[in-house]
């Protein structure tokens, strides 16, 4: 079972089960107990507070991600949880910055999230890129 928790500014309109259909249907296969990811979405304010606190970087980003454990770390490998459940870590999408993008590469604002969060997920799982 995989639970998706969202939390989201009030004014942002999101469709919350497409998100977390894709979630599922991303994890399906590569996790085998539940599973438990968690989906904010922000204005760039908060997205700017959260990159200057976590990355010290003086500007907004489309997403962030912040595993519960990086399994790339072998000083913090993924731990069985004492009810079983994978915590994977939270995926944090500037709703603002979904807009702009999606604007710019002509597609709907709720697929540009859709892969803004597929995007945090696959960084939540260990796989990185360079920047």
């Amino acid at each position: 079972m995989i639970t998706v928790l969202f939390q989201t500014e009030s004014h942002f309109p999101v469709k919350k089960s497409v998100i977390a259909e894709a979630i599922e249907t991303s994890l399906k296969g590569r996790v085998t107990s539940p599973t438990e990811v968690s989906v904010t979405i922000v204005g760039d304010r908060r997205m700017l507070e959260l990159n200057s606190h976590y990355r010290q970087k003086d500007h907004t980003t489309d997403v962030l991600s912040f595993p519960q454990y990086d399994p790339t770390q072998p000083a913090a490998p993924f731990v069985d949880m004492p009810d079983g459940v994978l915590r994977l870590g939270d995926i944090v999408v500037s709703y603002p910055q979904a807009v702009k993008e999606a604007t710019e590469e002509n597609k709907l604002v709720d697929d540009k999230i859709v892969e803004l969060v597929l995007h945090g997920l696959e960084h939540l799982l260990g796989n990185h890129h360079e920047e």
